[in-house]
């Protein structure tokens, strides 16, 4: 299955933040030749600053050697011309998480990429099958949904959209594959896949309890690490990703389900409109120095 993405691996990454850049860097790690595009200048030199950092970090660790780290920044170039994504077997779109702004992109790419182009979107809640509806080609559009941050965690989501082909998959895992990640499929494109619904759920569970006087912030993350083996409790979970990122993701899966376990309590909102949206405010379900 793996024989048809091309063997001198270009990849283009749309979207220089957190994730875009994570993309590429453990791409170029990987040995694909990437060209990591975004708007502005400012915007590619804060995402290369960051690859830097990164790979600064692994290389004091020992992780990874010196020259292993020179040549992966090497094997990345940065653009602001969407152009670029025309010669690459696969493109990963990591953009603002808004359906209109990544419905352009992909218009963008439809005119522009190869034919046998794979066009993968890094959407953590947005259904795949309204993203590959801006182009004429929904059969070569996949979800990879990446966890941050890219370099250090292992789980990739393949998200099939209603027309996504067999081939495509394929070829969306053997890239997420080549770069050190696992993966999991997602067959039905539901809002939130499995890794954000779950999540979802249990954030907007723990909020009900915490708001309902039930329990404090504090003993209800302590109950899920030390009762299920989470690596950290729902509501520092929450402090982390940012109270706004998930009350928008948990309206997102509430709206497209109807599902009332997803709608999100009066606190969540609360704590939106105060700015006490977790560790980059200072404050959040705990608070932050």
């Amino acid at each position: 299955m793996g024989t048809h993405v091309a063997r001198d691996r270009k990849l283009a990454v749309i979207g220089a933040g957190l994730m875009g850049s994570g993309i590429a860097q453990v791409s170029a790690q990987a040995g694909w030749d990437v060209v990591l595009r975004d708007v502005t200048d400012d915007a590619l030199a804060r995402g290369r600053a960051g690859i830097e950092r990164s790979l600064e970090r692994f290389t004091a660790k020992g992780t990874i050697g010196a020259a292993d780290a020179e040549a992966a920044l090497a094997r990345i170039t940065t653009t602001t011309d969407l152009d670029a994504a025309a010669d690459a077997d696969i493109v990963v779109e990591a953009v603002f998480e808004r359906i209109d702004v990544k419905r352009e992109v992909f218009r963008a790419l439809d005119g522009l990429a190869k034919d046998d182009a794979v066009l993968a979107t890094n959407t953590s809640a947005i259904p795949i099958t309204k993203i590959a509806a801006a182009t004429r080609r929904p059969e070569r559009v996949v979800g990879t949904h990446f966890f941050s941050p890219v370099p250090m965690m292992k789980l990739c989501e393949l998200v099939r959209g209603l027309k996504t082909s067999d081939e495509t998959l394929a070829a969306a895992r053997e890239f997420a594959e080549s770069t050190g990640k696992t993966c999991i499929v997602v067959n039905r494109d539901v809002a939130g896949f499995v890794t954000t619904r779950l999540v979802s759920a249990l954030v907007v569970e723990a909020v009900k309890l915490h708001e309902a006087g039930v329990a404090t912030a504090e003993d209800i993350d302590l109950a899920c690490r030390l009762g299920f083996g989470h690596a950290m409790g729902p509501l520092a979970t929450a402090d982390l990703t940012g109270v706004d990122i998930l009350l928008h993701a948990a309206e997102n899966i509430y709206t497209e389900s109807q599902d009332g376990k997803f709608a999100p309590p009066e606190l969540m909102r609360r704590m939106v409109d105060a700015g006490d949206i977790g560790r980059k405010s200072g404050r959040g379900f705990h608070p932050y120095d």
